[in-house]
């Protein structure tokens, strides 16, 4: 039989590119999620063995665990608030434990790259414990510490990214002036693939890092030249505090500064591997390791082609909520409010869902656009991801893709759109867009909904498009949130259902 691995953190930017590795390497792979359902999406979903598994459960790691040969960690507290400490220290152990007890034969844990002998950040000396920790555990460990991710859609990228594309002139934090050793994703991806296969005895951290050393600020020109930019004018000044640089990393960036903040932080340190073993037990391949410019135009080219197949934003914010859409409008006994709206399109389905299913990111969400910006900036503000996150892919959406300040929840091709709202509100909040083109279709869903009148039935190539808002409020303060809202949405529901239909009817008749 193949070797089983089994993979933490496979809703996250890392762990959802391994998993296709490791089955084209002929691993059979267990991935470990609290919701299975999150991966339904993925192109590999039907090739591995998806088990329901909350790391911090002993019992069920232990049925997780069970048989497995390689078991990756890649779960961190990035951005999860101020204990963040302790809970990767209590997941870090009970993992350990449990791979132990389930003889399991090695650990492999993707961890940070920082200096000794000096004080660290909390985010990477947090890092560097969940190392060793997993090291102290009794399962031979292989811990490879990396610096600058370089790859489409990684957190590390998309703030180089953003920041050279928008700002030709910047006076920056001095970090900029730090020596770094990035690495590109499909290296970082194949050491974690090659970790499976150090013998025994061994058990330590690597340090891995590409050919190339520079400071953040020549990563930063280097990506100027080849997207095709003028060069950059750069002013360190030595006032900008990692606070302050995390909260100006948000502004200016899609990267929330609570994501920003640790990012920050380690580039505070210079981040230039001091060995490089890891070759002798994983070595380069022939034509050597993936130096910056090719890292950032193989990145470039995955962006232009729509080819991301994770992004930072895979993983769900810290503190986002989680929770399904419930069936029953009387959810908990509690206050359930709707908005629900639907018109007759002057198109065929399949090209109103082609503008359902391209809506929100660059394409905007088909209404007051000023409103739509003012919420997302004050979500920023409240700590929220905002509108920048933007979209996985331009056309195609897929369960648990980042929409905006939307989670895709549930989406069935053709016919419905569920988003969660991951922004910050007084309760919970989901958008549910429908497409369908009987009216007995429709009023099952929305029946509280009138029909439409006999000049408004449907015909040949006329489709219905139906909308609802529903929140489920927390206490006095999400009532007044709702009513507060609630004369607005006219103008921004309404808006997206006109506008929706004309752009589905102009398409239709193009």
């Amino acid at each position: 039989m193949p070797r089983l691995a089994a993979v933490t953190g496979v809703t996250g930017y890392v762990g959802g590119r391994l998993v296709p590795e490791l089955l084209a390497a002929g691993f059979r792979v267990r991935a470990l999620a609290r919701d299975p359902a999150r991966l339904a999406g993925r192109e590999w979903a039907d090739d591995v063995e998806l088990v329901r598994c909350d790391v911090g459960d002993a019992d069920e790691l232990s049925t997780a665990l069970d048989g497995v040969d390689v078991a990756y960690y890649l779960v961190h507290s990035l951005g999860s608030g101020r204990d963040f400490e302790a809970r990767d220290r209590h997941l870090a152990r009970t993992f350990g434990r449990a791979a132990r007890e389930a003889g399991v034969g090695r650990l492999v844990y993707l961890g940070g790259l920082a200096p000794s002998g000096v004080e660290l950040s909390r985010h990477l000396a947090s890092r560097r414990e969940v190392g060793e920790i997993l090291l102290a555990s009794g399962v031979p460990t292989t811990v490879l510490q990396a610096a600058v991710v370089l790859g489409s859609g990684s957190a590390s990228f998309e703030m180089v990214r953003y920041l050279t594309e928008r700002l030709p002139v910047m006076t920056t934090p001095r970090w900029v002036s730090n020596r770094i050793q990035p690495i590109a994703v499909r290296d970082v991806l194949r050491y974690l693939v090659g970790s499976a296969d150090m013998p025994a005895h061994v058990s330590r951290t690597f340090d891995v890092g590409g050919p190339d050393v520079l400071t953040y600020g020549e990563l930063m020109q280097t990506y100027a030249r080849v997207a095709g930019l003028p060069r950059r004018v750069i002013v360190p000044v030595p006032v900008l505090t990692p606070r302050l640089s995390s909260l100006w990393v948000g502004l200016v960036t899609p990267v929330p500064a609570g994501i920003a903040k640790p990012l920050v932080e380690s580039l505070e340190h210079e981040t230039v591997c001091r060995e490089h073993d890891v070759r002798a037990l994983v070595p380069d391949p022939p034509e050597g390791l993936v130096g910056v410019e090719r890292a950032i135009g193989l990145a470039l080219e995955r962006i232009h082609d729509g080819e991301v197949t994770t992004r930072w934003s895979s993983a769900a914010l810290p503190g986002a909520p989680s929770d399904p859409l419930p069936t029953d409008p009387d959810w908990s006994g509690g206050s359930f409010y709707v908005d629900e709206r639907r018109t007759v399109v002057d198109a065929p389905a399949d090209v109103l869902w082609e503008v359902v299913e391209e809506i929100g990111g660059h394409r905007g969400w088909y209404s007051w656009s000023l409103a739509w910006q003012v919420r997302g900036l004050m979500d920023r503000l409240a700590g929220g991801p905002g509108l920048r996150r933007g979209r996985r892919d331009e056309r195609h959406l897929r369960v648990d893709d980042a929409l905006d300040f939307w989670r895709v929840e549930a989406i069935e091709p053709g016919r419905r759109l569920l988003l969660r709202a991951e922004m910050r509100l007084p309760g919970l909040a989901w958008l549910e867009l429908r497409v369908d083109t009987a009216a007995e279709e429709l009023a099952e869903h929305t029946p509280d909904v009138a029909g439409p009148g006999p000049e408004e039935a449907a015909g040949p190539g006329r489709t219905y498009f139906a909308q609802r808002a529903l929140f489920s409020p927390h206490g006095l303060l999400g009532q007044l949130y709702w009513w507060s809202v609630k004369p607005f949405h006219g103008v921004v529901f309404g808006g997206m259902q006109r506008n929706v239909a004309a752009e589905a009817a102009r398409r239709a008749h193009r």
